[in-house]
């Protein structure tokens, strides 16, 4: 039976004198401080994503994957456009930065880019899913040849991330491939 548990038959005993062993005392202030911390943890992390949905331009989960553009004289990537291996991330578009979290409770970020490093955003051609929901999608490219392309179920999310992105980073708009498929 765990210390709990007992704690709690203990105490709906009629008034039984109960004696601990000091192992048992002992092992109910760990406990207790472990709750603590873990407490201090979850208080720390919701102070963390408060203050990061305030000072935020837009954010929100998208699925996102990376790749890299071609370096002079290296051969193109291999297509591998039917690899699936998008991935959630909580993307924060904050400052003069953009920020990529693996989950919106995480204290730091996965990865960062710099608004100046984008030269490119632009939307990509909708996709269905093996599972047939539709996905909207766009990409962003930095001036080091990274690319992350981005997608979600929502066209108000897509087309918001699409606007901001273009408005901070002051580029263009390029709907060309706006209604075609992946």
């Amino acid at each position: 039976m765990s210390t709990y548990l007992r704690s709690l038959f203990l105490l709906h005993q009629p008034l039984v004198q109960v004696e601990l062993t000091s192992a048992e005392v002992e092992s109910l202030r760990s406990e207790l401080a472990d709750l603590e911390e873990k407490e201090a943890q979850l208080k720390a992390q919701l102070e963390n994503i408060d203050e990061i949905l305030r000072s935020a331009r837009l954010s929100g989960y998208l699925y996102i994957r990376t790749r890299w553009a071609a370096l002079p004289g290296e051969t193109p990537p291999i297509d591998d456009t039917d690899v699936d291996d998008w991935l959630p991330r909580f993307v924060v578009l904050q400052g003069e930065c953009l920020f990529l979290y693996l989950l919106c409770t995480d204290l730091s970020p996965q990865d960062s880019t710099l608004l100046s490093d984008i030269i490119e955003v632009n939307q990509l051609p909708s996709f269905k899913r093996e599972d047939s929901e539709m996905r909207y999608a766009f990409c962003i490219l930095t001036r080091h040849g990274l690319r992350y392309e981005c997608s979600s179920s929502s066209k108000i999310q897509v087309d918001s991330w699409l606007s901001a992105l273009q408005s901070d980073c002051k580029l263009e708009s390029d709907t060309s491939t706006s209604n075609g498929s992946i």
